[in-house]
């Protein structure tokens, strides 16, 4: 046996006894099981007080919500044990942590993570989505986009769970969007029905193709770079059977683990959030549909912002005010994304009609549940006019006018593109309770299959370090990530600069699903989609 094998198999028979065994333990699932009950109980206090807003003439709506949220939370759930895996593989295989440690510490950094999100790659995600399947999505096709998405994402991730394959959560989910897109556009070729907003998914996808490699170049080079500065052996040794390793290096590896269990909460935790916001939009509009905790004075501002808003886009009107109040002109122009000589008119109109409606209601919490649908939407629409209009440059906007409509569209998305405490307690609980279940599988690919030599404490750090760094800056953007892609190439790259050499055999496998991943999802949302809408 060679060295290099040595040292990989020294540690591993303890290391299985240990994962056989790995567990949260009873401390652990004691501390979980009191978060778990309470929050629990604190999600179902503030939806149980939410409903009581709510008369329904059934109970059709709350049995669609329940079911609807069960399926929201299940995905979180196995999002949590597939990915989060990740970020404990490294503290497991240096033996910093326990398993059961590490896997009760990295559910409660996910929950934080969860906590403090902004909820920017939640509804950026939900922008890829058909336009007329987000403002209808009360009816039996905005059911059927939401279930076919996540049922599509669910089996293929509880599939490359079951044989160990670290595929991308964030991909799966975003290639579930994307068919339900195609098939929202080619089920009414002839009614203009719109499909995947592509410029949207481009930069997305950007994002997704590029991170893996800016983890496997940055892990790479960050060792490197830890060879040339700190000149202490230990860090760069495989661990020697199941000591653990000296404190300032436990220290620096508990810390990236931290990071990327928090970064991952605060990312991933994001993408079923924007989903259950729209069932909770689609099943009780009255609760969700607008954001009731907007005070009577920001209202009042949104009123002044609008008349400023609708002066500066009267500006670049190249025809007069049209008839109707702008509805169909507006929402023609976001399905088509082709300005018309009457979309900036309709424009106008339209948000003249909501500011109008404001100074009625007063507050968003007063609009009359026959119209809180229409009011969201509305708002709903202008705010991804205006989103378009920014991104494709049209018109010429002078930097004065685009500050007045940037404001405005920030009072609008503050209406109407919100999250509930409750939401985030509830993802954050699924999360967390995934991690703590499922995780086995990934660790042992993540540990042990990616490279021929056992992780060294300087491997684990450096591919923790930058899957941190790269998952908090896609989260400050807004853009999702796969924590999956990013850690696994950075293993991978560590062990490349390290000369440890891959086990190709793993290699291809992890290309293969990350490969598949998109295409694979794409087809079964798709036909899941065309299947509930026909069932629906």
């Amino acid at each position: 046996m060679t060295t290099s094998a040595a040292a990989l198999d020294q540690p591993k028979n303890r290391l299985d006894e240990k994962l056989k065994a790995g567990g949260p333990g009873k401390v652990g699932m004691a501390v979980f099981g009191i978060a778990l009950v309470v929050g629990i109980g604190y999600a179902a206090t503030q939806l149980l007080s939410d409903l009581a807003e709510v008369h329904p003439t059934s109970w059709m709506p709350f049995i669609l919500l329940g079911i609807a949220l069960f399926v929201a939370l299940g995905f979180e759930f196995v999002n949590g044990f597939h990915d989060t895996a990740n970020a404990v593989a490294t503290v497991i295989y240096t033996h910093t942590l326990e398993p059961h440690v590490a896997v009760v510490w990295s559910g409660l950094w996910n929950f934080i993570g969860v906590l403090v999100s902004t909820g920017g790659v939640a509804f950026g995600i939900i922008s890829l989505l058909p336009v007329e399947l987000i403002l209808q999505v009360g009816g039996g096709a905005g059911f059927a986009m939401v279930f076919a998405l996540l049922t599509a994402a669910i089996i293929w991730n509880l599939g490359t769970w079951y044989f160990g394959l670290p595929s991308s959560s964030s991909h799966t989910l975003i290639g579930s969007v994307i068919g339900v897109g195609l098939a929202n556009q080619l089920m009414a070729v002839h009614t203009a029905t719109s499909g995947v907003d592509w410029k949207q998914a481009s930069n997305i996808g950007r994002t997704l193709l590029i991170s893996p490699l800016v983890g496997f170049v940055c892990a790479g080079l960050l060792l490197l770079t830890l060879r040339k500065v700190v000149k202490n052996k230990a860090l760069y040794e495989a661990p020697v059977g199941t000591a653990p390793p000296p404190f300032y290096i436990r220290c620096l590896l508990l810390l990236t683990c931290t990071g990327v269990s928090f970064a991952h909460g605060s990312n991933d935790g994001q993408k079923g959030m924007g989903l259950i916001m729209l069932i909770l939009i689609g099943t009780v509009p009255t609760a969700y549909a607008l954001n009731h905790a907007v005070t009577a004075h920001e209202s009042q501002d949104f009123i002044a912002v609008s008349a400023q808003a609708g002066d500066a886009i009267g500006r670049y009107a190249t025809s007069d005010a049209i008839a109707g109040d702008g509805r169909a002109e507006v929402t023609a122009y976001v399905r088509s994304r082709k300005m018309e000589d009457t979309t900036l008119p309709g424009l106008r109109v339209l948000m003249g009609g909501v500011a109008h409606d404001m100074t009625i209601y007063k507050e968003l919490r007063n609009v009359p549940a026959t119209k809180t649908r229409n009011f969201r939407n509305d708002m709903y629409l202008i705010g991804e006019a205006l989103r378009m209009m920014d991104k494709a440059h049209l018109p010429a906007i002078g930097p004065a006018d685009a500050d007045v409509l940037k404001n405005y569209r920030h009072h609008l998305d503050k209406a109407t593109k919100f999250i509930p405490s409750w939401v985030k307690v509830a993802v954050a609980i699924a999360l967390g309770l995934g991690t703590m279940i499922g995780w086995k599988r990934i660790v042992v690919t993540v540990g042990e299959k990616i490279g021929k030599e056992h992780l060294t404490y300087a491997q684990g750090a450096a591919a923790e370090l930058t899957a941190m760094a790269t998952i908090g800056a896609a989260d400050a953007f807004g853009l999702p990530v796969s924590t999956t892609h990013v850690l696994s190439s950075g293993v991978a790259g560590t062990m490349a600069a390290n000369h440890s050499g891959l086990q190709w055999a793993t290699v291809r496998s992890l290309l293969m699903a990350w490969v598949l991943t998109l295409p694979v999802s794409i087809l079964l949302s798709g036909s899941l989609f065309w299947l509930f809408s026909k069932i629906g």
